[in-house]
């Protein structure tokens, strides 16, 4: 029996396949189909983003522009809505200028603003009063500012109205209020904490003259608490100040020394902790929020609009900058309101309630509701299904559950607990959680929210420090943790002692729950009792998940949690009054206490299931875990679907699954990662051409199109088997081992003498280092080592757990040992051989020595190190590989999913498991052997001579991922990767232990799939047997036929159709799939060109217009028009000026070479002087002689000459005080324009022709193809089309390739270069003519001569050959791996198309 076998090794920006047909039970031979390399290109954004964990598309940067234009969109709207009102009330006609025109006239707009609120203005005068407010409507509150980093609003009117009325700072009004028993510390304005630090520190300047400097002032603004102690300790002679008094105590006496501050002496100590004090609450009010708090709280009290405001600074100083002066959205509105009701008076029947409502609500300060992301969110696992609708395909179902809710919460719990193992550190004996323990830690994590392990522990065990936890925390309920916060931090300010109720020991200023000792359910007991004393509805402290039906939402817990989480702002200055007023009405809340409530931030994130799964579940979880849980609910509901997962049925289940013919492919934006969206798509697109192939092949003869793969294995880069935050640690943590790495490179090469290092070599130095905090002493035997050493046969590197009982191979399990030691340890744990062959003394010296190293900050070894020096044999785990099978991450439960659709079988395979059979299989060095002719030819090999004398030529500087067949090796060892090899991998330790549940099948597999080979040095190995014979030479055939499929870059616009909500109207939208142009705008000039030149036969008319000297122009013109205007008959042949020379008046002749002159446009850019400026690009040589000096002042240093302007100028004129900051540089020679120039009215500029006055000028950046064609006389000529201009040619429905482009001038079409586009070059020995480039037999040759567009410019091609992985431009290798030709060196090449697997399906142009 033969089973067809499909393997998948899936990268980011890459797909390695291999179909295979694998024998069953060695009735036949197995067979490589086929195998081969799709690469879906990513952008170096896109790749680094995805690797850091950042789900940021390659056009993040241009939404977020189109944004930013959308916005200015709506603007334009608004204000043509608001002219035409106005229009149509006869307040304007479409004479009335409405900008200021004419001389002195620059603020007259806020002139009149500010006196629209104070008396009438005439119709077209208030007009551009309400133009200018349409302009900015201020800041509108968004929901849970308090948590960005831009600060925090402050709502305090009535506490700055106290201050102000009764001439109190910040410190007395609290310290009054402390005294009379109030605990409760309200935000303060910036500016009124400001005055509160300028009185104190004007006030106590009387004692400490000579230390509270201006400048010690200045350095103190914007310092936090920490930085202020910095800052003051030196000044002050400051040492650590120690205060031994309670909480409360040292609140009350900080705001006594802020009350004192302004009326004696204080102590320098003193003074610093008030500074410290103040400067933090300045600082935590301030940002841009905090800004605009406070110039609202000055527009009340000043009794101002904000145009009275701004006008106000203006006549104060005309240059005062009021761009980034934002104020509420309410101060806007009052303005309006305050404006219309000046201007109404009298003129009632004008300025109408009607008109009013129009402009205000409809126009001006008309907000629409945010779109809603709820099509976002993930459809529940089991509770959705396919439809059709209008003959697609849909999923649609329940959304999946917020995690901040309550139920998911309790749910995750409850999840959890029955994964937890406890281990005995004596006994190592293992248990699980009792049902009373689960009961007890569920109350505690459901209240406290995360607990750490050792807290754990402690709640378990009398003695915790004897019993380890397999996970370092436990989840909690995090929603639950946020509110208790609040609940205490409410109680904390209020006249009850809370701190002692809670028999708190620690003095801190926030109470958080999780600091809470006593039990859970004291503290909520607790909690209900004073909610209850205080009116507050205490039953929102209690959640049933069980309740059904409404009675679950009508919880107060529930409604609590969904009001917190649903609540977005009203319209209020902080955008929260409504909320307020909810919470107070509903639960009892006071103001206050609301507030503290409103700020709460859950957890921004998505569930896997839905709310009513979960309910379904939840009854069953609190008793089983999840999976037979999940098995429950099938049975009592008769829900198959609801399983642990859709990829572990049972053989019954398996054989009656219905299969699909093919894969749809993901439709746009269906995953929540584009990145992954674009590598599921390219996976289908493979796996379903590979169907396709194959059902042409039956169909071929004369059988039925139902080809199936029995089986998909697959293995997936780690990158997509991590989280986000996973792949994010990951990156960092690979790059810093790759400096760790160049390191210890450098480190052997010049200390130890090792011209070229190995891994081996590396791996020893890091071992040997492990152990310097134990003197360089081994931990078996506790000998020292000579560094020198090291790198011999007298020490081993040890696999702490022998590879025979643990496939482990990482450096955790390894360590540095003396070799007879090595060879003595055999099959022994280090734990057991130490305890056997020393005994007990030595044994608790080793454990010693293993903890000292642990315990180390620095240079120790890891925990998973510990615990494998410390584990003895009976502990060694089974299912290691499974375990790391577990496809627990998105992507590859989604990849699983997809897969499972068209086969009955779908296994995970690891990245180990694959290394061990190539390395068994001999296919290590294979990619090596197929490329080295290739670079010895090149002269890129060299003859390295290893430790034990023998010599090995190298490749220089490459490695196997150089070659992007190295992927579809691996899909072939995928391919052949059996379950069985898996299993047996994984419970090595049952080999050698009979009475292991898996012993009798480990060995079994064993006879069946392994064998002894002795390898070149004499060792004997158990491998594992070759899926056929000369599987190598098979394996190498069938990648030298390999031709990589590059997908190419065709697409150029999207065709997006959108429903207008509400109406039957359909929009099509053709969005550019790319960067239309560069963002930089640049402005225009014309710059002269200087130049010699030979006169030859170029020298036609136009170019002897651009002769300087007017005679040599007038004479050089002559003898062409003699010549009747054909430059080759004047200046070539007889005729040139050598031969036949043009005499002067003197009798002098004309020279051969004359200087041309002529004006070329250039496009400029204004940009700041700093240390990166190229000072050869600016155009005015006066300012670039100035730079140059100040450039040769600092011996051309240019970060020191061009950095810290501000304190050391660059004078253009020193007298009138003109520095040079900004210059005008040369940017582009080509650039297209946006938009054409305007007068300030808006009316377009004409030139002295009548024309428009182009302006505003743009790169516009990437090429999207060069097209080919061949003139009259048989030369190729080309036309690069950029992608702005083949976006503009779809807009126009032209076609994008224009082939009959000078057709009229005898020009022929041959073929378009776009990137990643294939063509086959001919050489001496290879000739495409002659062959057949369709016959798949002819791919090994055609490989070598294949390469793709990598780059076009101007008659410049770059290509690179379709194996290559890099784009390195290296001189040895051109013409073999990367290819630079014009367009004489593109005559002959042939355009070819390959499909998804690499075959030829179509030569010539497409």
């Amino acid at each position: 029996m033969i089973k067809n076998i499909l393997g998948l090794d899936l990268g980011t920006n890459s797909i390695g396949w291999a179909f295979v047909k694998e024998t069953v039970n060695n009735t036949k031979q197995s067979i490589i189909e086929k195998i081969g390399v799709r690469v879906n290109p990513l952008t170096t954004d896109e790749q680094t983003n995805f690797e850091k964990g950042k789900p940021i598309t390659t056009n993040a940067g241009r939404t977020l522009a189109r944004s930013s234009r959308r916005n200015l969109q709506r603007y334009k709207l608004r204000r043509d809505n608001l002219i035409k009102i106005l229009k149509e009330n006869k307040w304007i006609t479409d004479e009335t200028i409405l900008a200021e025109n004419g001389n002195q006239t620059t603020f007259e707009t806020f002139r009149l603003r500010a006196l629209a609120a104070e008396e009438n203005l005439n119709l077209s005068d208030l007009s551009r009063v309400l133009l200018m407010i349409n302009k900015k409507r201020g800041y509108k509150s968004s929901r849970k500012v308090n948590n960005t980093e831009d600060g925090q609003l402050i709502d305090g009117m009535a506490i700055a109205k106290k201050l102000y009325e009764e001439n109190l700072t910040p410190g007395q009004y609290v310290h009054d209020s402390l005294k009379s028993g109030n605990k409760r510390i309200p935000d303060f304005y910036r500016s009124d904490l400001q005055n509160e630090l300028n009185a104190i520190w004007e006030y106590q300047k009387q004692f400490y003259l000579e230390l509270l400097t201006d400048n010690l002032k200045e350095e103190l603004n914007g310092k936090g608490k920490i930085a202020t102690w910095t800052t003051l300790k030196v000044p002050f002679s400051l040492e650590s100040i120690k205060r031994e008094k309670k909480r409360d105590e040292l609140k009350f006496e900080n705001y006594q020394w802020r009350n004192d501050a302004l009326q004696q002496q204080l102590n320098l100590e003193q003074l610093t902790i008030v500074l410290q004090e103040i400067n933090t609450q300045i600082y935590n009010s301030s940002g841009y929020l905090g800004a605009i708090s406070d110039r609202s709280k000055e527009l009340y009290f000043n009794q101002q609009t904000v145009g009275q405001y701004q006008y106000l600074q203006l006549k104060n100083n005309p240059h005062a900058r009021l761009k980034a002066q934002v104020f509420y959205r309410q101060d806007y509105l009052d303005e309006f309101e305050k404006i219309w009701e000046v201007q109404a008076k009298g003129r009632e029947d004008v300025l109408t309630n009607n008109l009013k409502e129009d402009i205000r609500d409809v126009i001006i300060f008309y907000q629409r509701k945010l779109k809603s992301h709820k099509g976002l969110i993930s459809l529940c696992e089991f509770e959705q299904k396919e439809i059709i609708i209008n003959g697609k395909k849909k999923n649609v179902g329940l959304r999946v559950i917020p995690k901040s809710s309550p139920l998911f919460q309790e749910f995750k719990i409850w999840q959890k607990l029955h994964n937890v193992k406890l281990k005995n550190k004596e006994t190592k004996e293992v248990f699980t959680l009792n049902e009373q323990d689960k009961i007890m830690l569920f109350e505690e994590l459901n209240l406290k929210g995360n607990l750490a392990a050792d807290k754990v522990l402690a709640l378990l065990y009398d003695k915790p420090k004897e019993w380890e936890l397999n996970y370092k925390e436990l989840d909690g309920n995090r929603t639950n943790q946020a509110l208790y916060n609040a609940y205490l931090s409410i109680l904390d300010n209020e006249k009850c002692d809370i701190r002692g109720a809670l028999k708190l020991k620690l003095n801190k200023d926030e109470i958080l729950i999780n600091d809470v000792e006593i039990p859970s359910f004291e503290i909520k007991a607790l909690m209900e009792s004073i909610f209850e004393k205080n009116n507050i509805d205490s039953s929102v402290l209690s959640f049933n998940a069980e309740l059904e039906g409404k009675e679950f939402e009508q919880q107060s817990s529930y409604k609590l949690w969904h009001l917190l989480y649903a609540y977005e702002e009203d319209d209020s200055l902080t955008g929260m009054d409504t909320l307020y007023r909810l919470l107070m009405h509903k639960f009892g809340f006071e103001l206050e206490q609301a507030k503290v409530i409103g700020n709460i931030a859950f957890q921004d994130d998505y569930g896997s299931l839905s709310a009513k799964a979960i309910r379904k579940i939840f009854p069953y979880i609190k008793e089983s875990e999840y999976s037979k849980a999940c098995e429950y609910v099938s049975i009592e509901y008769n829900l198959p679907n609801y399983r642990y997962s859709k990829n572990y049925l049972s053989k019954e289940e398996i054989d009656k699954r219905v299969l699909k013919e093919r894969l749809d492919v993901l439709s746009k934006n269906s995953l929540r990662n584009p990145v992954v969206e674009k590598v599921m798509n390219q996976m289908i697109n493979v796996v379903n051409t590979l169907i396709d192939t194959e059902n042409d092949k039956l169909e071929e003869k004369g059988k039925p199109r139902d080809f199936r793969f029995d089986e998909i294995r697959i293995e997936l880069a780690r990158e997509l088997k991590k989280s986000a935050k996973e792949r994010e640690e990951l990156t960092k943590q690979i790059n810093s081992a790759k400096l760790a790495h160049d390191k210890i490179v450098k480190i052997l090469q010049t200390q130890d003498g090792i011209k070229f290092p190995t891994r081996n070599d590396i791996i020893r130095y890091k071992l040997y280092q492990e152990l310097k905090n134990n003197g360089y002493r081994d931990l078996y035997t506790n000998q020292y080592i000579n560094r020198e050493d090291i790198f011999t046969k007298k020490y081993d590197i040890d696999h702490i757990i022998p590879q025979s009982r643990l496939f482990d191979n990482s450096f955790s399990n390894k360590t540095l040992v003396p070799r007879n030691i090595n060879l003595a340890k055999g099959n022994k744990t280090a734990y057991d051989y130490i305890l056997d062959v020393f005994g007990i003394d030595k044994l608790n010296e080793f454990k010693k020595r293993v903890e000292a190293l642990y315990n180390e900050k620095e240079d120790g070894i890891s925990k998973a190190k510990n615990k494998k020096l410390l584990m003895t044999g009976n502990e060694i785990g089974e299912g290691f590989i499974e375990r790391d099978l577990r496809d627990s991450q998105y992507i590859a439960k989604k990849a699983k999913e997809i897969l499972f659709q068209i086969a009955k079988i779908v296994v995970s395979t690891s990245g180990s498991v694959s290394d061990r059979l190539r390395e068994d299989w001999g296919l290590v060095s294979l990619m090596k052997e197929i490329n080295l002719e290739k670079y010895q030819n090149s002269g890129l090999t060299e003859t390295q001579k290893t430790k034990d004398g023998r010599l090995k030529e190298v490749i220089v500087g490459w490695s196997k991922r150089s070659d992007y067949r190295h992927q579809a090796m691996n899909a072939l060892t995928i391919a052949f990767t059996k379950c069985a090899f898996i299993q047996y991998l994984s419970n090595l330790n049952s080999r050698k232990n009979k009475d292991a549940e898996k012993h009798e099948t480990i060995i079994e597999i064993e006879k069946k799939e392994t064998h002894y080979k002795v390898d070149e040095k004499g060792n004997k190995k158990l491998v594992f047997n070759e899926p056929m014979p000369n599987f190598r030479k098979v394996a190498k055939q069938h990648l030298e036929s390999v031709l990589v499929s590059h997908k190419p870059k065709n697409k150029i616009v999207t065709r997006n159709i959108n429903k207008i909500k509400g109406s039957d109207k359909i929009q099509i939208t053709l969005t550019p799939r790319g960067q239309m142009h560069k963002e930089t705008v640049y402005g225009k000039i014309k710059q002269p060109v200087i130049k010699e030149e030979k006169v030859s036969a170029k020298f036609n008319e136009e170019t002897i217009q651009k002769v300087s000297n007017p005679t040599y122009r007038a004479l050089l013109f002559h003898r062409l028009k003699k010549n009747d205007y054909d430059p080759k008959k004047a200046f070539a042949g007889k005729n040139t000026l050598s031969k036949n020379p043009i005499l002067l008046e003197d009798g002098s002749q004309l020279p051969e070479k004359v200087k041309l002159t002529w004006l070329e446009d250039y496009y400029t850019i204004r940009k700041e002087v700093s240390p990166d400026l190229k000072l050869d690009k600016i155009i005015d040589e006066g300012v670039k002689r100035i730079l140059q000096q100040r450039l040769n002042l600092f011996n051309g240093d240019a970060k020191k000459a061009f950095s810290d302007l501000d304190q050391n100028p660059i004078w253009l004129n020193e007298e009138k005080g003109i520095a040079i900051k900004r210059v005008t540089i040369l940017g582009v020679k080509n650039a297209e324009s946006l938009h054409v120039k305007k007068d300030h009215l808006g009316k377009e500029i004409l030139d002295n022709e009548g024309n428009f006055i182009p302006v505003d000028f743009v790169n516009t950046g990437n090429n999207h193809h060069v097209a080919i064609y061949e003139d009259e006389k048989g030369n190729l000529q080309e036309k690069i089309v950029s992608f702005y201009e083949a976006v503009a040619r779809v807009n126009q429905n032209l076609p994008v390739v224009d082939k009959q482009y000078n057709q009229h001038l005898g020009w022929s079409f041959k073929f378009t270069m776009k990137q990643n586009e294939m063509f086959v070059f001919s050489s001496d020995d290879f000739n495409p003519l002659e062959i057949d480039l369709l016959d798949k037999t002819n791919q090994p040759l055609i490989s070598k001569h294949l390469y793709r567009v990598q780059k076009i410019a101007t008659k410049d091609y770059f290509f690179r050959h379709h194996l290559e992985t890099k784009v390195d431009d290296v001189n040895e290798l051109k013409n073999i791996t990367w290819k630079r030709e014009g367009i004489s060196g593109v005559k002959n090449i042939i355009k070819v198309r390959t499909n998804h697997l690499g075959d030829i399906v179509e030569v010539g142009e497409y």
